[in-house]
This record gives structure tokens, C-alpha cells and sequence, in this order.
């Protein structure tokens, strides 16, 4: 039996928008139990993904990067662009400051495999689910795939 993403996925997820003070992103993810939530303009367009690990640079900080002085000049080592990215997320107040840009999503029609082929390459836990306007429509996670894989056994 061939299902479609659209038989396994959360229909109607929870959004949350850029604007969102983080603390109540946070106090969302952790009375509803979820790991990551997506993030949706005033159009219900998709925008971003915020999850776990966005947030864990709230707690972990960040280091900076490493570097070399010569003659009074500072020589990154590392992108220090790449930094400034970081120390954002790490002090970010809103959803929209610390979320992920350009979420990858999947279409309800599409495959259950294909599903799980995007989570296991991206190494990533969720895909919001979105409409052929970009609207997010519904979310599938890991824990549905094995679901439903559980449910054909």
C-alpha cells in the first residue's frame, strides 16, 4: 500500500509567527510536547521552522571563532559571518531571530517514502507540509513515519 504523506500528517499544526516573544515559543513546544513548531507569515505562509536545536543556543551559547593576531591584525580562522549568525540566535528574543530560514517542506501528495528519504538525508526530525501557495497545511515527523510503518507490519 502506497500512502501519501497526506494520510499520516498532523493536519492543522500548531504555527507560530517571526513575531513571537521566544519565551512562549518555548512554553509551547514544552506543554504540547512537540520538538519543533513551524513558523507562519500573517498569510499562514511558511517562513521558517523553529525547533530544539534553534533554541539550544540559548542555553550553550557560543563560542567565538578561533583566530590569529599579527601585527595588530585580527585573522579569523573560521567565517566570522558565520559567528555573528550564531550570537544572533543565542541572544534572540523572537521566534523570527532564532528560527530556521527556508524550512524544507514536503507536498501532501507525495510519497510516505519520499518523506522519510528528506528527514534521513536532511537529518532532520519534521517536515511542515505545505499547499501549492506555500500554506502550511499540516506537519509530518520521524514518530508518524514509524506509525504508520507500524501499523502495515
Amino acid at each position: 500500500m502506497n500512502k501519501t504523506v497526506a494520510d499520516i500528517m498532523t493536519p492543522s499544526p500548531i504555527t507560530v509567527n517571526p513575531d513571537t516573544p521566544l519565551k512562549d515559543a518555548i512554553t509551547i513546544l514544552a506543554q504540547k510536547k512537540l520538538s519543533g513548531l513551524p513558523v507562519v507569515d500573517k498569510d499562514n505562509k511558511l517562513v521558517g521552522v523553529i525547533s530544539e536545536t534553534d533554541l539550544m543556543w540559548q542555553e550553550t551559547g557560543v563560542e567565538p571563532p578561533p583566530y590569529i593576531m599579527i601585527l595588530d591584525s585580527v585573522i579569523y580562522l573560521q567565517n566570522p559571518n558565520r559567528y555573528e549568525k550564531d550570537i544572533h540566535k543565542a541572544l534572540g528574543q523572537t521566534v523570527g531571530e532564532v528560527m530556521t530560514n527556508k524550512p524544507i517542506t514536503i507536498k501532501s501528495d507525495d510519497s510516505v517514502k519520499r518523506a522519510a528519504q528528506i528527514l534521513h538525508e536532511k537529518k532532520i526530525s519534521r517536515l511542515p507540509v505545505v499547499d501549492a501557495d506555500g500554506n502550511v497545511v499540516g506537519i509530518v515527523t520521524q514518530g508518524d513515519i514509524i506509525q504508520a510503518m507500524a501499523l502495515d507490519s
